[in-house]
């Protein structure tokens, strides 16, 4: 699959989330900006770092409006464990096949470790911003922001 581009749309996916309840991307559309940042595994260092400083920025972003996705191949029970562990307040979806992963085109190091990417839908619908490395976890967070900073200063 080809990178995807900003402005285009961002491809639409549903997957469970921890608690059971199914979301939907385009359940956001026309109403709030959607930062979606896929992460290896649940309560690793390098992912604890990510989730934790989205935690940490939650404010900043629900300043922009955003909602925060976090998605990796886990459990929905793991994600519940890993949630609660670190009081995360935003929701994680369970990507068990990695087909949403594919649809993003987020890559695999050395073919085994699921990528690390961020990815920044503005409330129509289209993508604004991405943002890949590995070992830059919490990189992620500012990149993000920047984005929806950005995209605030256009309107």
């Amino acid at each position: 699959m080809s990178k995807l581009q900003k402005g285009q749309p961002a491809p639409d996916f549903e997957l469970p989330a921890s608690d059971g309840t199914r979301v939907r991307l385009s359940q956001f559309r026309g109403k709030s900006p959607v930062v979606i940042f896929f992460y290896p595994k649940d309560d690793t260092s390098g992912c604890t770092k990510e989730a934790c400083g989205f935690r940490d920025a939650k404010p900043e972003f629900e300043a922009h409006g955003a909602e925060l996705i976090g998605i990796s191949s886990d459990s929905g029970q793991s994600h519940a464990k890993f949630a609660a562990k670190y009081g995360l307040p935003f929701t994680l979806l369970s990507d068990r096949g990695g087909a949403v992963r594919k649809l993003y085109n987020v890559k695999s190091t050395f073919g085994i470790i699921p990528g690390r990417a961020t990815f920044v839908v503005d409330k129509d619908g289209l993508l604004c911003h991405s943002f890949t490395s590995l070992t830059e976890p919490e990189k992620h967070i500012d990149e993000a922001l920047l984005a929806l900073r950005q995209r605030r200063e256009v309107f």
